[in-house]
């Protein structure tokens, strides 16, 4: 009878090969922690989070916010005199922004004044649909994916009435009549912008919906969950305390990407004449108002497009930035890296469970323990 051979598992191990993460990286480090360094350990991420801040930063100090005046100098709605063809005068050596550093149009106005002013209410709308859509499909999905019964039912098929209807007309639709309304009130154009991020916001959410009730159906049959309800926690604190939290990963970054789409849905209606109408400016409106300029002054029609553009990008690389530091699973693996540490992860995953330096892992010692016993037996 032929003896059973030992198991090859590494002695130590240096790190995990799939996450690129080592032992003491880890160890004693709580989520939040460890979320905050996976995310800034992704270049693309912190690099994209680093020119939305500038944009954030450039548009509110420029133009300033409410009663607080900005540095620059031009109003979007001042017109002037037409300098060298309404050209941009940015140049970058030597570093100069210049009188009209995004060009002018035909009237004279200036076209950094007017791209600030687009630039700020769409990531007031992005934010405010960010919110809306995210509170209202958390709520949605976890009720139903939790109670399950006739509140799945309801609230299933409303999701599904809604989403069945083309996101763009939805959203022109209640659009319109949200501008309509604050008009009709003489509601200030923040108003305006509030609304229709609100609006957006409520027609945005059921896919959001859908992925939380998946995730609520899930954690609700986990042995925790049966643990907390036999230990008499009521259903408020198991789906706040203990199911909510595992599903943060998956809010967040579907929140990102709803607020990547709630700005190019804001364009759209904006292009359309559904959306941010004059006198105010919204990037959408500025293409729509330029697009006949497009082959004798292009710099009307690029410099909106490159603000919609950057904001969508860098938004979407920080939600895959925020996927990749809540589940480190989701990264791509690495077989250089694989080889490099000597791992064997498709064969003994639990090899990767972090171990002190010198020490053999369970899944080593429990082959060692079997086959010594084996070995005996076979002698007797």
């Amino acid at each position: 009878m032929s003896q059973p051979q030992p198991i090859d598992v590494p002695q130590r191990v240096e790190q995990n090969p799939q996450t690129g993460e080592k032992p003491e990286d880890v160890r004693g480090k709580s989520q939040g922690q460890l979320v905050r360094q996976r995310f800034f350990g992704n270049t693309g991420a912190v690099v994209s989070l680093i020119v939305l801040l500038f944009i954030v930063v450039l548009s509110v100090t420029s133009l300033g916010v409410g009663p607080i005046p900005g540095w620059w100098k031009w109003n979007p709605d001042a017109t002037g005199t037409v300098l060298n063809g309404g050209r941009p005068t940015l140049s970058l050596l030597p570093p100069s922004l210049g009188e009209h550093p995004f060009g002018q149009d035909n009237l004279g106005r200036d076209l950094f004044a007017m791209a600030m002013q687009g630039t700020q209410y769409s990531l007031v709308v992005m934010i405010v649909v960010g919110l809306i859509a995210g509170l209202v499909g958390t709520v949605v999905g976890g009720l139903s994916g939790y109670f399950r019964g006739w509140t799945e039912a309801v609230l299933m098929r409303l999701t599904d009435v809604i989403i069945i209807i083309p996101l763009v007309i939805l959203a022109a639709l209640l659009g319109r009549l949200a501008i309509s309304w604050v008009r009709a009130h003489n509601l200030p154009t923040f108003a305006t912008v509030i609304a229709l991020g609100l609006l957006i916001g409520l027609a945005s959410w059921p896919p959001l919906a859908r992925l939380v009730r998946g995730e609520f159906l899930t954690l609700r049959e986990r042995e925790f969950v049966d643990a907390a309800r036999l230990a008499g926690a009521s259903s408020g604190r198991i789906i706040f305390k203990h199911i909510l939290p595992n599903t943060v990963g998956v809010i967040t970054v579907n929140i990102t990407l709803l607020m990547s789409s709630a700005i190019l849905l804001e364009t759209a209606l904006s292009y359309l004449g559904l959306g941010i109408q004059a006198p105010d400016w919204s990037l959408g409106r500025l293409i729509s108002e330029n697009q006949t300029a497009f082959a004798t002054r292009p710099w009307l029609f690029w410099w909106p497009g490159v603000f919609i553009v950057a904001i969508a990008l860098t938004i979407n690389f920080i939600g895959d930035g925020l996927r990749d530091a809540f589940d480190p699973r989701q990264r791509k693996f690495n077989p250089k890296r694989a080889r490099e540490t000597g791992e064997r992860t498709d064969q003994y995953p639990d090899a990767l469970t972090a171990s002190e330096p010198g020490t053999k892992p369970a899944v080593n010692a429990g082959a060692e323990t079997g086959t010594r016993g084996d070995t005996a037996r076979d002698g007797r």
